[in-house]
């Protein structure tokens, strides 16, 4: 497998793993796991929330392609699609909870996407019910609908 079809299955993890949690997060998150989801939508948190549960079943699911496809990961699609699942859930951490909630280490930005991103995501936190609100993904969305 040539660099730019081993980076395009990355691409593809990356994007899917967007893609599948907007869907999750909007109808089994804020539908039949509520119960489990409903702890980060409330206003007092401690260092770990039951929410943070599924952060680890997607990252079970990243280690196991990645694991997968050791032996040859440059020829990979498991490894790849695992290795852009792992790149999206580090960016998710470092935007969603370090950036937007503030969450272990917080940290400010100046940058206008990061801050589109953060007041976007405050706009989905405006609800604590469970019919929530748009958006639900954390990249995807109308950035020009969510200006400061």
């Amino acid at each position: 497998m040539d660099i730019l079809i081993f980076t395009g299955w990355i691409l593809l993890g990356f994007a899917g793993m967007e893609i599948i949690s907007y869907l999750v997060h909007r109808f089994i998150f804020h539908g039949l796991l509520w119960q489990v989801h409903r702890s980060h939508h409330e206003s007092t948190h401690g260092l770990f929330e039951m929410n943070d549960l599924f952060s680890l079943f997607f990252a079970g699911i990243s280690l196991y392609l990645i694991y997968v496809g050791i032996d040859s990961p440059l020829t990979s699609v498991n490894f790849a699609i695992g290795s852009g699942i792992a790149i999206y859930g580090v960016l998710y951490f470092i935007i969603h909870d370090l950036f937007a909630h503030k969450r272990f280490m917080p940290f400010k930005s100046d940058s206008k996407i990061m801050r589109l991103i953060r007041y976007a995501h405050q706009r989905h936190h405006q609800s604590i019910d469970k019919k929530g609100q748009e958006p639900y993904g954390l990249f995807l969305f109308p950035y020009d609908k969510y200006k400061e």
